[in-house]
């Protein structure tokens, strides 16, 4: 089925990726063809990653346990057998599944290691070393190789140890305590953003390794610690604290630099507003039909604004009670006022101008069934990336993987 005649079709019932646009694998983006990635990850922040690097046309091999993936796991929900977390993060990879354990299952990973450009990990380093699979011990074996290392605390400090997750490293960067109402408890982020940050320094920290490496033959060493990516992700805020000293505190959903950035109610259901500048405040005030209140003493710029914001927010509150939020939003558009719906996720993936950009469809795997997909988000020359492939079942391609293989070197 065509994207267009897919989007014609009335939505099927049944489950709502089944209404989505239904895409044939292509692999579109090539940048990164004829890179070989050994992606030794589980959960998420190691394969999000890799399959960032897959999306841009490099070769992923993913090594698993005889018992999969961690994230293989994680459900319910599963479908067609398969955790829908783990279908996030693994598409366009060839599964191959090795005991290391065993005699023949380390010597085929090294031959897998022989013909890799890129290895990537998630074990802390002491499980590394046991397995010879540190940076010292693969460079050995293959002198220009790229290792990345993506762990909870990275390879080095008195933390390097310790297990961690998503939850552990938004606890200790900071952005929990700044999430959630003022008041009220901290809060995790409702998505792994340690993890989809961590995975994404892993892939362009990857890529400039490969692209020097084109120019000067060199391996690289690349550690990626998932606390520092989530703290990485506060600059804004810790800055602010080191040149003024004030600790950020929650604020629900207001921010406490830009003096109106928050959520209002409307007639019907609540919108965004962001007035970040003098500019969008004289326009937002025109556009409501109350250009005078702008120009009060006092309203005179974003940092006077801040003092008497709880004035300025209850005014706006009382004028955006008038209307519906449809109409308010195509009010905002007109006057380039920043302002935005609250949407759920059932709206987002609804929303058709993310769907013609490439963000959701579903992609035809290799038996005919239809994989649900979350786009890269990303376009060049005018194009979104389109996988080669769905995410794998467990072990499909191991056979196909080792045979093609140069043989084991006796020693």
């Amino acid at each position: 089925m065509s994207r267009q005649a897919a989007h014609s079709a009335l939505p099927p019932p049944g489950l709502p990726y089944q209404a989505l646009p239904v895409l044939n694998a292509t692999a579109s983006f090539s940048m990164l063809a004829g890179v070989r990635v050994l992606d030794l990850t589980t959960s998420v922040a190691g394969p999000y990653a890799t399959m960032l690097l897959s999306d841009f046309g490099a070769e992923v091999i993913k090594v698993e346990r005889p018992d999969g993936d961690d994230a293989r796991h994680w459900g319910p929900p599963f479908l067609d057998g398969q955790a829908l977390w783990f279908t996030a993060v693994n598409r366009n990879k060839k599964s191959v599944v090795l005991d290391l354990l065993s005699k023949e299952g380390f010597s085929d990973l090294q031959r897998l290691i022989a013909s890799a450009d890129v290895v990537v990990t998630n074990q802390p380093l002491s499980v590394q070393k046991k397995l010879k699979l540190d940076y010292e011990s693969l460079r050995e074996q293959k002198p220009d190789i790229i290792f990345v290392s993506v762990t909870g605390f990275g390879l080095s400090g008195e933390r390097a140890e310790l297990t961690c997750y998503d939850l552990i490293a938004e606890g200790y960067s900071g952005i929990m305590d700044i999430t959630g109402e003022e008041g009220g408890s901290p809060q995790k982020v409702g998505a792994p953003a340690a993890d989809m940050l961590a995975g994404q320094d892993a892939a362009m920290a990857t890529m400039a390794a490969l692209f020097d490496k084109q120019k000067s033959g060199q391996g690289r060493k690349i550690d990626i610690s998932l606390v520092e990516s989530m703290t990485r992700f506060l600059s804004c805020r810790i800055s602010s604290y080191l040149g003024s000293g004030e600790v950020p505190k929650r604020s629900g959903g207001t921010d406490s630099v830009i003096a109106i950035y928050q959520a209002f109610e409307t007639a019907d259901r609540p919108l965004t507003l962001g007035i970040g500048s003098d500019r969008i405040w004289k326009r937002f005030w025109e556009a409501v039909g109350d250009p005078e209140f702008a120009h009060q003493k006092g309203f005179e710029s974003n940092a006077a604004r801040r003092i008497v914001r709880s004035k300025i927010v209850k005014h706006i509150q009382n004028l955006l009670l008038k209307r519906t939020r449809a109409e308010w939003l195509k009010i905002f558009a007109s006057a380039r006022v920043p302002a935005g719906p609250i949407n759920a996720v059932d709206e987002v993936v609804a929303d058709q101008a993310l769907q013609d950009r490439g963000m959701f469809y579903g992609l035809i795997d290799g038996q005919g069934r239809v994989v649900p997909q979350i786009g890269l988000g990303i376009q060049i020359d005018d194009k979104f990336s389109i996988p080669a492939s769905a995410p794998p079942r467990l072990g499909e391609h191991t056979q196909e993987v080792l045979s093609a293989l140069a043989p084991a070197v006796k020693r």
